[in-house]
């Protein structure tokens, strides 16, 4: 979900804050807060900070992640004066003009290996006043963070219209051949040098990888060479929209095609109600390198059909067909019924990209109608639930684990590489390691294969504690299986350590001994458990066994090899137990 920040300019009663955040559950959102810039900043960085910070009431609500055409206020008490029955849903127009007198968006083939796709609009003769400007710029970074995907599907630029002259040209260039002055700053500068100048910029430099080891970087001309923007970077200073923007050039531009016209759809629809004539939008002629031409934006309607009987069964609901109509059209989808009753005609509008399948008008439905309205039901087929055996005898063995005395832990099922190889004397490619493919710190580079690394750390972590230190864990371990379905399987580990002044490998055995006492499992070779003398490169030599039980190896058990403890920047010795509790389900 993303947050919305609403201003409020006085402090609302009470019963209108109650009354909003009913009205808001009732649309399928959720009021998360009632704050204040003074009120944020004090809570984060203490009340001195705070101080001089405004007092105007927030509202931070939570919009579901699908519902781009809520990311605004626009569109947001556009969406709840419809759900109210205040007003009707406006019917967006795109207004193509005369042969020759259009703006025109030229893509060239040198864009292909970057980001081969734009679409453009534009909004003429808008009004902007500073709530609706803020709105402006805040709506186009919420898309950039969410369906845009951190800028790399898609990277908006909204330019002043009346500053430049179309035809425009998106093409790419090298680095040195591209000058211009960036937004907000004095001077000319390379593609080259923009790219150095916000490596240090908290919110540019994010963006920079994109673009920065391509040979060619994507720029946009106008007819006189006037670079409008350095896509996804930044704009040029030269097209910069202000208050007094009359004419509004919107490009987008991408490697996702579908995504850059729902951007571009939801910009305009949202804003061109502050056009001199509300709801349009003039279309802007775009020419692809094959010589085709597309008009954009598409601003498409669209027409589904329901039956209102797989709606009422779906949601748990027995609604006459009129009444789902209404329903859907206070959700923005404006229905009627057609075919003696057994069919509804959903209009999809342009705003509700997420409308995909029916199973999405359905639960518009269900939130029109109110969830807290469905009558609970006791479900038709009848089952008992029961506790996954392995999960059953999992809490089993942590309570007596707890009970022998041992402490549990938790540990992260993601670890460094260094972990589980290197600081326990093994190679990589001999742990059968599960690598994830773009970790983003070195702590998280693959699934643990051993629970022994995370103990060890955790132990580390507590040195301070008196000992000894007894700590287990009972939890999956993850090793490549080529024979499974996702390339890769599961099994549940228990691993107990014992860290003192001495070994205690003692301690350690007679745990096992307890816990294989508590599994019913006798202490012989034919149908019990055994141990038996073995080499790891995690022990100490000589003193590590491994322990068979049902007919196979199960785990080891041994002290820990003084260079693993060093490497894990421990003092003292310590024995570990970790075997397989699988086999004993």
């Amino acid at each position: 979900a993303r947050g919305l920040l609403i201003n409020q300019n006085s402090r609302s009663s009470f019963t209108a804050d109650e009354e909003f955040d009913e009205l808001c559950f009732e649309f399928g959102l959720e009021l998360d807060e009632i704050t204040s810039e003074k009120d944020i900043i004090s809570k984060e960085k203490g009340e001195e900070k705070a101080k001089g910070a405004s007092d105007v009431v927030l509202y931070k609500i939570d919009v579901p992640a699908n519902r781009y055409d809520l990311l605004c206020l626009e569109g947001l008490v556009r969406g709840l004066q419809v759900f109210k029955e205040r007003i009707n849903l406006p019917r967006f127009e795109k207004i193509i003009p005369a042969e020759g007198e259009g703006q025109r968006l030229v893509i060239t083939e040198q864009t292909a290996q970057i980001r081969p796709h734009a679409v453009a609009a534009v909004l003429r003769n808008i009004t902007f006043t500073k709530d609706r400007y803020d709105s402006f710029i805040d709506l186009q970074e919420k898309l950039h963070q969410n369906i845009c995907r951190r800028r790399a599907l898609v990277a908006i630029g909204t330019h002043d219209l009346d500053t430049i002259t179309g035809p425009f040209t998106f093409t790419a260039k090298a680095p040195s051949e591209i000058k211009f002055k960036p937004l907000n700053q004095s001077k000319e500068y390379t593609a080259s040098q923009i790219m150095d100048l916000y490596r240090t910029d908290s919110h540019l430099r994010h963006y920079l990888h994109l673009i920065e080891n391509k040979p060619r970087y994507p720029v946009i001309y106008d007819s006189n060479g006037v670079v409008l923007s350095m896509p996804p970077i930044i704009n040029g200073d030269h097209t910069k929209i202000s208050l007094n923007t009359r004419n509004v050039f919107i490009e987008c531009t991408g490697t996702d095609i579908t995504k850059a016209k729902i951007v571009l759809d939801i910009i305009v629809t949202m804003f061109s109600e502050y056009c001199e004539k509300p709801f349009t939008v003039e279309a802007v002629e775009v020419v692809y390198p094959n010589g085709k031409t597309h008009i954009y934006p598409e601003l498409a309607y669209r027409t589904e059909k329901v039956k209102p009987e797989y709606i009422n069964k779906k949601v748990g609901i027995s609604e006459t067909p009129s009444n789902l109509a209404k329903l859907l059209t206070r959700m923005c989808l404006k229905s009627h019924v057609t075919g003696n009753g057994n069919h509804l005609e959903v209009e999809i509008p342009p705003t509700r990209a997420d409308i995909i399948h029916a199973c999405d008008i359905v639960e518009d439905a269900a939130i029109a109608y109110g969830y807290n309205n469905i009558q609970m039901v006791i479900p038709k087929t009848y089952t008992i639930a029961n506790q996954l055996p392995l999960n059953k005898l999992t809490e089993l063995l942590r309570l007596d684990l707890a009970a022998a005395g041992f402490t549990e832990a938790l540990t992260f099922a993601l670890c460094s590489q260094e972990d589980i190889a290197d600081k326990l004397g093994m190679d990589i490619s001999a742990t059968n390691a599960v690598l994830i493919a773009n970790p983003k710190t070195t702590e998280f580079q693959v699934a643990r294969t051993t629970l022994l690394p995370g103990l060890l750390k955790t132990i580390a972590a507590n040195r301070k504690m008196p000992l000894p230190l007894k700590l287990f864990e009972i939890s999956d371990i993850v090793v490549k299986d080529p024979n499974t379905d996702v390339g890769a399987r599961n099994y549940r580990h228990l691993c107990a350590i014992y860290y003192n002044k001495s070994p205690g490998f003692e301690i350690i055995h007679g745990l096992l001994d307890r816990v294989m006492q508590v599994l019913e499992v006798p202490p012989n070779e034919e149908n019990g458990y055994t141990i038996k003398a073995a080499e790891g490169t995690a022990f100490f030599p000589g003193r590590c066994a491994e322990v068979f039980a049902k007919g196979q190896s199960i785990g080891k058990l041994g002290v820990v090899h003084p260079d693993v403890i060093t490497k894990f920047e421990l003092t003292m010795p310590c024995s570990v137990l970790e075997i397989n509790i699988e086999p004993f389900m």
